[in-house]
């Protein structure tokens, strides 16, 4: 498996997140999904070959346990909005003063810049902010509402893995790690 040996916290989100840490899991990463305390999601589906672990990154302990795991890591994959991780003191600033060789991978819906970057979206939001939405369908008709496969698994998800081998690939020439920011779509234009 050409990535095995490569580690990579996940930590818990919807769709594109566990889509994302799937694909890299197939291809033979070591996956651990961080989850929540008590969190209940239906993305059992897209666990397949990862572990899973419980840590409340609300408590400082849960923070110093992410801390640990993210120094011995490669890839920390965060579905969150702009600010979430830093607040938690959790940002890539923070992580990769401690691990420079660790790939830190934000994947949201509008990105860490711009005036979206802070909203939440669904993936038909994303497809027609994109002007894909308005080509689904059939002409004189409105649009079909389609699956999420789109914005969140094709925009999202598989681009962010591509971003992630990207990153690992440039990691043996440079010994260093990256950030990357990964969106469902770019809306930076009337800023």
């Amino acid at each position: 498996m050409p990535l095995r040996g490569i580690k990579v916290l996940e930590l818990a989100g919807l769709a594109p997140g566990p889509f994302c840490g799937m694909v890299l899991a197939d291809f033979g990463a070591r996956v651990v999904l961080v989850e929540r305390p008590g969190a209940v999601g239906n993305v059992r589906l897209l666990a397949r070959g990862k572990r899973s672990l419980v840590v409340d990154l609300k408590q400082p302990r849960g923070v110093a346990v992410l801390r640990r795991l993210s120094a011995q890591a490669d890839v920390v994959l965060e579905p969150f909005r702009r600010g979430v991780m830093e607040k938690l003191q959790l940002g890539p600033e923070i992580l990769q003063k401690e691990n420079p060789k660790l790939i830190y991978a934000r994947l949201s819906g509008f990105g860490q810049s711009g005036r979206f970057s802070g909203v939440a979206g669904h993936d038909i939001n994303y497809l027609a902010l994109s002007g894909v939405l308005s080509k689904i369908g059939r002409s004189g008709e409105n649009p079909y509402a389609p699956l999420n496969l789109l914005a969140d698994f094709g925009g999202g998800g598989l681009m962010c893995a591509l971003g992630i081998l990207m990153a690992l690939f440039e990691r043996t020439r440079s010994g260093k790690g990256q950030i990357i920011d990964a969106s469902m779509v770019s809306v930076n234009w009337g800023k």
